[in-house]
């Protein structure tokens, strides 16, 4: 059985059903595949070939060019990551071995906690 998003017309994941591909043909809207063992444009089965990059949600967004299910953005800065489906701040994070935290006003990485 397979697993389908519905998404609205600016291809907002709006509802998600495990049904056959023969219901899903039947049904009003656009039904696009989507894989709950896809995330980050991996598969977690050793065999599994991922789809779509990341297993849809509602509020996702359906990214045609990408051919990827995006989750919201959550920091305004931060950009998708093409290969990952995932949203990355614009500056790597250190790898220092420190605790970072990203300062959107800053644009940048700040060790936390600030007492380090």
């Amino acid at each position: 059985m397979a697993v389908y998003a519905l998404v609205d017309e600016n291809n907002i994941v709006i509802d998600i059903k495990s049904d056959d591909t023969e219901w899903v043909k039947t049904q009003p809207g656009r039904w696009i595949e989507t894989d709950p063992h896809t995330r980050s444009g991996r598969h977690d089965m050793e065999d599994g070939i991922p789809l779509r990059k990341n297993f849809a949600q509602i509020g996702y967004t359906y990214d045609e060019v990408l051919d990827a299910f995006i989750p919201p953005k959550p920091i305004p800065s931060w950009v998708i990551d093409p290969e990952t489906g995932q949203w990355i701040a614009p500056i790597p994070y250190p790898t220092d071995g420190w605790n970072y935290t990203w300062d959107e006003n800053e644009q940048a990485w700040i060790k936390w906690p600030p007492n380090q």
